[in-house]
């Protein structure tokens, strides 16, 4: 590939197909693209900022107040539960599943409110003028823990959870619900406005670095969390060098990515099959034991009448860990074979596997939240079951596949990568 000087214009590299380019003057409230693979470079809005800023404060306040205020409550032959946001996590906890409720607790409450807090620390010093000590790192912790904030799946729990147990109960919305609805469009509204390019050309501005010469291909690299282009040795290995904007790690691609991503797939087909055939809950109403399945709990929002809600949970607790799985596969042989058949879509087809995968965490939301309103005694209790922690299993692996694979290798294969 021809390359022209960037002069005193920085460079930008493709994180998933490393084709390098220079930075546009782009107008504002623009979406950059690669022209190779589609996938976007950055976004250019000079007010981000403020308003991811502005946000995400928005986002605190609410969160707390979902934490303060009851969730929901449930009504059974005059028995009433009420349950408040860390009800679930603590529900399954007490049951003897501590890995679950760790696992919902984390994703539900712990990583939104480190995500928006870590967000407040980097933004509100900006957007004053200033700049918080640590910064950097702070804002590498946001790239690495984003992932993990699943507020709006577990709000289709919710949902899930309430066309289920209509007919066992009279369940009514807490304030607390209408808080976190309103929390989670603060905060995909803060992730909206965000532009992480903008934050870190913020603060590199105390700490410029030098422009690198596009024509010194081979010794560019692209840090993966603040996506500087980095002039570093040659013969530099691996683990050896450090960007200079943000410390982490350079690689000229994902360490050891092929091997990681075939073990955390074997893992998680090997565990899909005794997450479908176990029970993921017990219902025992006046002693008489009900067993639920994944697919099990499909069908029961087929027989009240849910078919939308059905075919989304279907979706989202089979077809997708099953899709997941056959793509990554598909994806990791098509790279063994050095295929050359069409690596813009395959492309295109890891992004979506990488972006659908944690809406899997439904069901395990949905046995959280029942076993947090349905705890009254002999009338009615929910018991987790095995199936319960092979299906988080499943979900947690192919999300760590997704993160290890490295889609340049797929352009790698295709010999499109060569100098």
């Amino acid at each position: 590939m021809n390359l022209v000087h960037a002069g005193k214009r920085p460079l930008i590299r493709c994180q998933e197909c490393d084709e390098l380019f220079v930075v546009p003057d782009a107008p504002d409230k623009t979406t950059v693209k690669c022209a190779r693979c589609g996938a976007v470079l950055y976004k250019r809005n000079t007010r981000s900022i403020a308003n991811a800023f502005i946000f995400n404060l928005t986002a605190l306040i609410l969160l707390l107040l979902a934490n303060s205020f009851p969730f929901l409550s449930m009504s059974i032959e005059g028995s009433v539960q009420t349950s408040k946001l860390i009800s679930g996590a603590l529900a399954v906890y007490r049951q003897g599943m501590w890995e679950v409720g760790l696992l919902v607790l984390l994703v539900m409450i712990v990583v939104p409110l480190a995500k928006i807090l870590t967000n407040l620390y980097v933004l509100a010093p900006l957007h004053f003028g200033r700049r918080a000590p640590f910064a950097e790192q702070a804002a590498r912790l946001v790239e690495l823990i984003s992932p993990w904030s699943m507020a709006e799946v577990f709000l289709l729990g919710v949902l899930v959870t309430c066309v289920k147990l209509a007919d066992l109960g009279t369940i009514k919305v807490g304030v607390a619900l209408f808080c976190f609805v309103a929390m989670i469009v603060a905060m995909a509204a803060g992730d909206a406005a965000n532009e992480p390019r903008e934050v870190w050309e913020r603060l590199e501005r105390s700490r410029p670095q030098p422009l690198p010469d596009p024509r010194e291909r081979k010794r560019l690299l692209s840090c993966h969390v603040c996506h500087l282009v980095c002039r570093v040795d040659p013969h530099t290995e691996d683990e050896s060098a450090f960007c200079p904007r943000c410390g982490a790690t350079l690689h000229q691609r994902k360490p050891d990515s092929l091997n990681r991503t075939w073990a955390l797939v074997i893992a998680a087909a090997i565990l899909y099959i005794p997450a479908n055939v176990y029970p993921v809950m017990t219902v025992v109403s006046f002693g008489k034991p009900f067993v639920n399945t994944i697919l099990g709990g499909v069908q029961e929002l087929i027989s009240s009448g849910m078919w939308p809600l059905a075919v989304l949970v279907f979706f989202a607790s089979i077809t997708v860990p099953m899709l997941k799985l056959v793509g990554l596969i598909f994806l990791l042989i098509s790279i063994h074979r050095r295929s050359r058949w069409r690596p813009a879509d395959r492309t295109r087809l890891y992004r979506i596997i990488d972006a659908v995968g944690r809406w899997s965490m439904v069901d395990i939301f949905v046995l959280a939240i029942t076993a947090a309103l349905v705890q009254m005694g002999s009338i009615a209790t929910i018991v987790p079951g095995v199936g319960a922690m092979a299906f988080a299993s499943v979900v947690v692996l192919t999300i760590f596949a997704a993160m290890s694979f490295d889609p340049r290798l797929i352009w790698d294969a295709a010999g499109a990568n060569r100098d």
